[in-house]
C-alpha cells in the first residue's frame, strides 16, 4: 500500500450507527463500503451480524461479506489480503472506497501491516485439534495462559481459532506471539488513513444495542439459527458461539425460555461493546472520537475534500 494514498474509515462499537452513517454519505458521495467486520464475513449468518439489508446493498455496494461458510477459518491477513484487492478495483471505478467496521484488529492490519509470525502448518493444526477435541479448548487456553498470559487474555476460552494460531506461533517459532505483536508495535503506516469513531453515549448506545436485538428477533432470528443447525454447522464453530445464536441455542434447547435468551444476548452485546471501546481508546488518537451527529459533517467534510486517492494502494 503507498503511505501517500488515505483510506477514511468509519468505526465505533456495535449499535453506534456505522452502517446508518455510510448510508446517508452514499446519497452525496459515490462509495463503495470495505466491510471491516469479522462477522459479517460468514454466509447464512444476515440477522445475528447485522449486515446490511437486500435495499440497504442496493443503495451502497458492501464488501467482503459473505465471503466463507460458518465453518471455515478467516482471519486478519485474510482480510487485508482481499480489502487490498477490493480498493484497488473501488478506486478504478472512480468511487471512493470507506472501510466500514468494528473489528478493531482488522482496521489496524490493513493500516499497519501484520507483525511477521510464520504460516500456518496444518500438521501442527492437527495435533491442536485433537487435544482440543480431547480436553476441551479452554484446557489449550489455560495451557497458553501460562505460556503466553498477554496473548492469552484478549482471547475468549473458547477462542479455538485465535488460541490454536496462538500456540502454532509459539511451536513454530520458539517465541510467544505477545513477543511479535510487541516488535511490531503497529508503529509504520502501510498507507495514512482518517479514522472517524462513532461514539454515542453509553445510555444511548446501550438502549440502541437493546432495541436492536429484539428487532433482531422480530426479524427471524429463531429461524435464522434453526436454518444454521439444518446445514449442518455445529453449535460449537467459533461463528457460532456469537453473542446471538449461542443463547438462541440454548432456547432452541429448551434450557431457557425465550426472553431471558434476549436478556442475555443484550447483556453480552452491551459488554462486548464495552470491550470494543476500550480497545479503540486505546489505540486510536483523542481526536477520533465523535458522537453521531460530529461524525457525518466530518466524513462529509473529508470525502468532499477527496481525501482518498483514487489510484494507487
Amino acid at each position: 500500500m503507498d503511505r501517500k494514498t488515505s483510506l477514511i474509515v468509519i468505526t465505533g462499537p456495535t449499535g453506534s450507527g456505522k452502517t446508518g452513517a455510510a448510508l446517508k454519505l452514499a446519497e452525496k458521495h459515490p462509495l463503495e463500503v470495505i466491510s471491516a467486520d469479522s462477522m459479517q464475513v460468514y454466509r447464512h449468518m444476515d440477522i445475528a451480524t447485522a449486515k446490511p439489508t437486500p435495499e440497504e446493498l442496493s443503495i451502497l455496494s458492501h464488501h467482503l461479506i459473505d465471503a466463507v461458510n460458518p465453518d471455515e477459518e478467516f482471519n486478519a491477513g485474510m482480510f487485508v489480503t482481499l480489502a487490498r484487492q477490493k480498493i484497488r478495483e473501488v478506486r478504478s471505478r472512480g468511487a471512493i472506497p470507506i472501510v466500514v467496521g468494528g473489528t478493531g484488529l482488522y482496521i489496524k492490519a490493513l493500516i499497519y501491516g501484520l507483525a511477521p509470525a510464520p504460516p500456518r502448518s496444518d500438521r501442527v493444526r492437527a495435533h491442536l485439534h485433537a487435544a482440543a477435541d480431547k480436553k476441551g479448548v479452554p484446557h489449550l487456553w489455560r495451557l497458553l495462559h501460562r505460556l503466553d498470559p498477554a496473548t492469552a487474555r484478549n482471547l475468549g476460552e473458547n477462542d479455538r481459532v485465535r488460541i490454536i494460531r496462538a500456540l502454532e506461533i509459539m511451536i513454530l517459532a520458539g517465541r510467544r506471539p505477545s513477543d511479535f505483536y510487541q516488535e511490531h508495535g503497529f508503529s509504520r503506516e502501510c498507507c495514512k488513513a482518517c479514522i472517524v469513531c462513532i461514539v454515542p453515549g453509553r445510555q444511548r448506545l446501550y438502549e440502541n444495542i437493546d432495541s436492536r436485538v429484539v428487532r433482531m428477533v422480530e426479524m427471524g432470528l429463531i429461524e435464522e439459527t434453526k436454518k444454521l443447525l439444518a446445514l449442518g454447522y455445529s453449535p460449537l464453530l467459533r461463528s457460532m458461539q456469537t453473542l446471538a445464536y449461542k443463547h438462541v441455542v440454548d432456547f432452541l434447547e429448551s434450557r431457557i425460555g425465550l426472553d431471558v435468551a434476549i436478556s442475555l444476548i443484550q447483556r453480552d452485546t452491551r459488554r462486548y461493546a464495552k470491550r470494543q471501546l476500550t480497545w479503540m481508546r486505546s489505540h486510536y488518537d483523542r481526536g477520533s472520537f465523535h458522537s453521531p451527529e460530529e461524525a457525518l459533517p466530518i466524513l462529509d467534510g473529508l470525502l468532499r475534500a477527496e481525501i482518498p486517492g483514487r489510484s494507487g494502494i
